[in-house]
């Protein structure tokens, strides 16, 4: 259990280093996820037969705890076409379904199921606490793009990267950041992936943790800056404008932001996949994070306050 004390109104004002660094992140799923169930020439598949549904968190076979997709065929092959016993998290509940695999014409049992169990890509680290060595990215969860529900966390990290490219945003067409990063390199483990960023620990001497810790502060409307790595390694400062306020909004649109920096524009067209995180700046406080790009208008997109994110670590479950 990672658990977290919400900010305290009456206390002290908390400091936190707004990073807006590109980082690579690598999540793996506690057991298997469910994303699809194959059809073949009509026949329904054995997982849909057993009862199983997109989106079920498969968890046990036979009472053993799946490690992986490698793990899981490796218990198929061991079990053939036998009924076999599957712990499946739906939501918030435990079933157990009954489900016999069948062979195919190659001999490899199967489920008759798409199955997914890691991913991997790019984002931004929204900032450190250099009282407590906790870092938080994205400003929303890592989600399955075929479910669309957030990936359930079993592990994972973050790894340096450097932005080599960028697809550039236009009217409805999302752009996005394009980098290499070394799987093998981490830079520290998470410990979360919730509704309102990915969170977990760096060292104190991770480059990552370099800069001037600000207090955290509540957005208004006006100007404003957001930090954001949009090439190389370099992280800048880019001019923006706070439109609207849209407190209590979910998914992480609590505020519409406008990039105004001829500058970003110029290099991404204005908010693209992979600034995810980045770190917004008002009068000389940490607010909050981008999230969204408006895909009618990748000058302009949504943001998610800091009160909401920090409030996201009160009682977090690994």
């Amino acid at each position: 259990m990672y658990k977290r004390q919400a900010p305290d109104p009456g206390g002290e004002t908390q400091l936190l280093v707004p990073v807006g660094k590109a980082i690579g992140v690598k999540l793996f799923a506690e057991g298997v996820l469910v994303v699809g169930l194959s059809e073949n020439e009509g026949a329904v598949s054995p997982a849909k037969k057993g009862g199983m549904k997109a989106g079920d968190l498969i968890l046990t076979m036979n009472d053993v705890t799946i490690g992986s997709t490698e793990h899981l065929q490796s218990l198929l092959a061991e079990n053939g076409e036998r009924e076999a016993a599957f712990g499946v998290r739906r939501g918030r509940r435990l079933v157990t379904l009954a489900v016999c695999p069948k062979k195919g014409q190659d001999g490899v049992c199967r489920l008759g199921a798409w199955i997914r169990d890691s991913m991997a890509g790019i984002g931004t680290v929204t900032y450190y606490d250099p009282a407590t060595g906790d870092f938080g990215a994205l400003g929303h969860g890592i989600t399955d793009g075929d479910t669309m529900a957030l990936m359930p966390f079993g592990s994972g990290s973050i790894l340096p990267s450097t932005v080599k490219a960028v697809k550039k945003g236009s009217s409805g067409s999302a752009g996005e950041l394009r980098g290499n990063f070394d799987l093998s390199g981490d830079l520290g483990p998470l410990r979360a992936n919730t509704d309102c960023g990915i969170f977990g620990t760096l060292p104190a001497d991770c480059t990552l943790a370099a800069g001037e810790a600000l207090p955290v502060g509540d957005a208004v409307e006006g100007p404003a800056t957001i930090r954001a790595n949009v090439s190389g390694d370099e992280v800048r400062e880019y001019a923006v404008e706070i439109l609207k306020r849209l407190p209590n909004a979910s998914d992480g649109r609590e505020m519409v932001i406008s990039v105004t920096d001829p500058d970003l524009i110029a290099a991404t067209g204005g908010i693209v996949q992979g600034m995810s995180g980045s770190p917004i700046l008002q009068n000389g406080k940490l607010v909050g994070a981008v999230t969204h790009v408006l895909l009618s208008d990748a000058t302009k997109g949504y943001g998610i306050s800091m009160e909401t994110m920090l409030l996201s670590l009160i009682h977090i479950s690994e």
